[in-house]
């Protein structure tokens, strides 16, 4: 049974937090890649930024239903995502507009297991862990490479 080891990509490029959006949409480019994971200084996982947050970045804003009801403002929304959403348009900085929540794979997780979490979770990248360790990345091009390959 394949596991995340045997097809995922081995030399990830990386950003920083402080990378600007504009040199990541560049490396993205370059690259041909869809997305990388965000490394801290002492090269902690500490996010995911795709080309899905860069597109975000650019489209219209939802502004929340609210009510008045004797001169008190009820968001029937969550005004909290409001605001994220505002900050990801505004960003200037990868740290801006990335997921912060990131679902990671161990480098033993089977293929069938990526799959699920990829088509339910609708996440097309998924970083591959060994403890605190970047080893790898798997996206969904991996993944349709095995398949095309008959091997998943």
């Amino acid at each position: 049974m394949l596991t995340a080891k045997d097809i995922m990509t081995r030399n990830v490029i990386t950003v920083t937090p402080d990378t600007t959006v504009e040199r990541f949409a560049n490396l993205l480019t370059e690259h041909k890649i869809s997305g990388m994971p965000v490394l801290d200084e002492k090269s902690k996982l500490m996010g995911i930024v795709t080309e899905n947050d860069l597109i975000s970045r650019n489209k219209r804003l939802h502004i929340p239903t609210v009510v008045t009801i004797f001169d008190a403002i009820i968001f029937l929304e969550n005004p909290k995502k409001f605001e994220e959403e505002i900050k990801k348009m505004i960003g200037i900085k990868v740290v801006d507009i990335c997921t912060k929540k990131v679902i990671t794979l161990k480098e033993e997780t089977p293929l069938i297991e990526i799959a699920t979490i990829m088509s339910e979770k609708k996440i097309h990248l998924l970083p591959v862990m060994r403890g605190d360790e970047l080893v790898g990345i798997v996206g969904k091009a991996d993944l349709v490479k095995a398949l095309a390959e008959g091997v998943a």
